[in-house]
């Protein structure tokens, strides 16, 4: 079978009864013996994975901020960084080259050498995310860039402690998460080293550096009389291997992203190395939510780390907190991975309402923090992120949002006035937002009459359908309320709902009462065959760009 047949239908591919000695191997709360993970009523197979019910907790959250921040960050030059430098011609090597020198005299493991987050405040940077309506906080623990941000004890050399700033930066996340009474998650990457630093086994074919190799295949012995002396690269770059088969998109992208298509293959040692890693994270620091970027679980269909890291997480959950409270988001699944975890969609939303919960991570920038961005005032406006919002939570969905952070650790003040001027919105609207679930329907109007952007991969279908208009509604319900957002304010001053007229099919009882959220009076309105009608106040409110109704 090719290995698409087995990413498209392989749901139960590792027995239970081939796991299920692994699974009972170590108690949940001492420290297990390497491989195994915490006892408990889940094992890693699919059949007992889709067991899994989303805690409350994240159901009602809907808004989150992400600090997808790490030695990336420091040349401030946009996404995959550590990876394009090696990439002869590209921006990300040009820009390498006349700012740092060549990637064969300065690597990646050169810029995390250099990185400092001389200026990281977490407390204050949480707090603000807090004040702004997030309701639980996710930072970036490791990148494709293989450097973990905690005090790993199996990537004891190349991690954030011992390494460039020299702090445990998952610990100080962790702690102000907490102190502001956050959801703590984190977003793990590192399952993709093996392919994705392959460009650093190149070299030049043209120019002055032509034939002379990058940095990627050296060792601990050519590390004599330089900074990294006694370091071993390979634990960082993981290139003492045959590079992925041609395929055109150099081991990465399309299936080879899924470990098919002539991916290279990581070998055992590897496929340990990073569960041990990972499940280190889990016991160290607690999560509520890891977040794995990953088509279905890391190493997956080839290894089974992934569903015993997603086991290990739940039963240790239960554990220690006497019910199940744990998220795992992994991308691309089918039905019953779909029931096993919950679906993140990068960049992307759904056209429908999910029967189960689901989460849309995205970025108000570049994943990684890119000057360029802010130079060209490009980030996207708080406007279009209310509307995301929105539209995510009618259909049973969460906003992972990220915020980009510059290398020395702060974030800019055209982001912190997005972030700020979220908040105020939120702080009007939120009722509408938390705590509800979906209406019979998500909306209606022109965008929801349109045939929805198709998504591609794990996503990418922002920002690819109609935008929004006052003609368009979006729902959510909560108790006895049904919440009507409006996305934008009418000219007429009138707004027609369809789907709450008299004698309809989604609403059991007459309307009672129609007011704006942020206060004043009730609104008038008149209830016919044809709909509600509802007189809107005169006077707009401040972002009047989506406006939250409360109808009983």
């Amino acid at each position: 079978m090719k290995r698409r047949d087995l990413l498209k239908h392989m749901g139960a591919a590792i027995p239970a009864v081939a796991l299920s000695g692994v699974a009972r191997a170590a108690d949940a709360l001492a420290a297990p013996a390497p491989g195994a993970i915490a006892a408990g009523p889940f094992s890693p197979d699919w059949n007992s994975l889709e067991k899994y019910q989303t805690p409350d907790w994240f159901r009602n959250a809907k808004f989150g901020i992400w600090a997808h921040w790490g030695p990336q960050c420091e040349p401030e030059y946009g996404d995959w960084y550590g990876r394009l430098m090696y990439e002869e011609g590209s921006d990300a090597y040009r820009h390498h080259v006349s700012t740092y020198g060549h990637p064969s005299k300065f690597g990646f493991k050169d810029i995390i050498h250099q990185w400092k987050a001389e200026q990281w405040d977490p407390d204050a940077l949480v707090a603000f995310y807090k004040r702004a309506g997030a309701k639980y906080f996710v930072a970036l623990a490791n990148h494709h860039d293989n450097f973990d941000l905690y005090n790993s004890r199996h990537q004891p050399r190349w991690n954030s402690t011992s390494m460039g700033p020299r702090k445990d930066l998952i610990g100080g996340w962790s702690k102000a998460a907490r102190a502001n009474g956050l959801r703590f998650g984190v977003s793990v990457h590192a399952a993709h080293a093996w392919t994705w630093y392959e460009t650093a086994q190149g070299a030049d074919k043209n120019g002055p550096y032509a034939g002379v190799p990058y940095d990627g295949k050296l060792t601990r012995a050519d590390g004599k009389g330089k900074w990294w002396e006694g370091l071993d690269p390979q634990a960082l770059y993981a290139q003492n291997h045959a590079p992925s088969k041609s395929g055109g998109d150099g081991g990465v992208q399309h299936e080879q992203w899924h470990w098919g298509g002539g991916a290279s293959i990581p070998d055992q040692a590897y496929n340990d190395k990073f569960f041990n890693r990972t499940r280190d994270l889990i016991d160290n620091y607690d999560p509520d939510l890891v977040y794995y970027d990953d088509t279905v679980l890391p190493l997956w269909p080839f290894s089974d780390a992934g569903p015993r890291l997603a086991a290990h997480m739940y039963n240790r959950s239960i554990a220690r907190k006497g019910k199940l409270e744990a998220v795992v988001n992994g991308k691309i699944l089918n039905a019953q991975q779909r029931r096993g975890m919950v679906l993140d969609i990068e960049r992307g939303q759904s056209n429908k309402i999910e029967e189960l919960p689901w989460q849309t991570c995205t970025c108000i920038g570049n994943w990684h923090y890119d000057r360029r961005v802010y130079d060209n005032k490009a980030y996207k406006s708080a406007q279009t992120v209310v509307h995301t919002l929105i539209d995510v939570v009618s259909k049973n969905g969460n906003l992972l949002l990220s915020v980009p952070v510059r290398g020395n650790g702060t974030i800019d003040e055209q982001e912190r006035a997005i972030v700020e001027e979220i908040g105020r919105w939120i702080a009007v609207n939120g009722e509408a937002i938390y705590d509800t679930r979906p209406w019979t329907m998500f909306g209606e109007g022109p965008v929801a009459s349109a045939a929805g952007a198709p998504m591609s991969g794990a996503g990418f279908n922002e920002g690819k359908g109609k935008p929004f208009s006052a003609a368009d509604i979006r729902f959510t319900s909560k108790g006895d309320a049904v919440y009507a957002f409006v996305m934008g304010w009418p000219a007429s001053g009138q707004l027609a709902i369809a789907a709450m007229g008299s004698g309809g099919a989604h609403l059991a009882r007459p309307v009672t009462r129609v007011e704006l959220l942020g206060g004043g009076p009730a609104l008038a309105f008149r209830q016919t065959a044809e709909g509600l009608q509802v007189t809107l106040p005169a006077d707009r409110p401040a972002l009047a760009y989506a406006n939250a109704l409360k109808i009983t």
